[in-house]
Formats: C-alpha cells, sequence, structure tokens
C-alpha cells in the first residue's frame, strides 16, 4: 500500500496555534469563526496535546502551551509577528460574529486596493487574523497604480 507524503486532508502548510486554555480556544472558534473540530488528544494533565479544526477548507492543529518544551502562546510571549489569512465567503459578517465571540477588531473591514475586503482581528488567546473576502481580479500593473494613488503618487 501506497501512503501520500502529503496527506490529503492537509494542504503543504497547515498553522499550528499554540494557546493557553487550548479547550476554550476550540470553544471559540467553534462558535466564533464556524470551526469543525476534527480531532483532539488530551494530556494525562488535563492540557490539549494536539487538536486539529477546519474553518471551511482552512485546515488548523493546535495544542496548549508546554513551556517546557517551548512551546508558548502570544498571551505569554507578550504577542506575535505572525497573522493568519483567511478567505472567508462574506467577511462582514464573520466579522461581525467573531467579535461576538470575543475577538476584538485591530483594522476595520474596508475595501482593499489590491481588490479583497478584509480586516484585522485579534482573537482572546493572542492570534492575529485577517479575514478577507475577494471581491476583484487586479493586475499587477493595477494594484501598482492603487498603491501609488493611496499614497500621493500618480
Amino acid at each position: 500500500m501506497s501512503v501520500k507524503p502529503i496527506p490529503n486532508t492537509h494542504h503543504q502548510s497547515t498553522p499550528y496555534l499554540a494557546v493557553r486554555e487550548a479547550t476554550h480556544a476550540l470553544d471559540f472558534y467553534r462558535d466564533a469563526f464556524g470551526a469543525e473540530e476534527t480531532s483532539r488528544m488530551m494530556q494525562p494533565d488535563g492540557r490539549v496535546g494536539h487538536a486539529e479544526f477546519m474553518v471551511g477548507e482552512a485546515h488548523f492543529m493546535l495544542s496548549d502551551e508546554f513551556p517546557e518544551m517551548g512551546v508558548k502562546s502570544p498571551v505569554t510571549l507578550g504577542g506575535t509577528p505572525v497573522m493568519m489569512h483567511l478567505y472567508v465567503t462574506d467577511v462582514d459578517a464573520f466579522v461581525t460574529k467573531a467579535v461576538a465571540g470575543g475577538a476584538t477588531v485591530l483594522r476595520a473591514v474596508e475595501d482593499q486596493f489590491y481588490g479583497d475586503r478584509s480586516g484585522t482581528l485579534v482573537d482572546p488567546f493572542g492570534h492575529r487574523w485577517m479575514i478577507a473576502t475577494h471581491k476583484e481580479d487586479v493586475s499587477a500593473e493595477e494594484m501598482q497604480r492603487r498603491l501609488a494613488k493611496l499614497y500621493g503618487g500618480k
């Protein structure tokens, strides 16, 4: 029997989130992002050792913090330089639901020069999310023109 080096259920890159209180995080992602949990493995000490969930077709992995192994959450680290980018069918509805569930808006949803309507959130566990709906295909030349115009160019 042949095994594929990349499982059909995963993309080549799958974000793996470390969170404080992973059980609560999984509840948040379910309620606020519409996530479907696909697996959860609990450690004997009660921490989530590994869990997986899907938001639409986007696959994510998650665990509790394991500081003894260097696995720390954005809360412990005081923030994160990483942002997840997630395309959804209705960015406005998604962000409204996420905020009602406890997310905080960092950048309001608005139309972008590159053809997306997007905004940025931080979830209650310190992870940053750019949520977007693609509205328009924009050529590289047009994108550059719009960008220049935004910054006072021609």
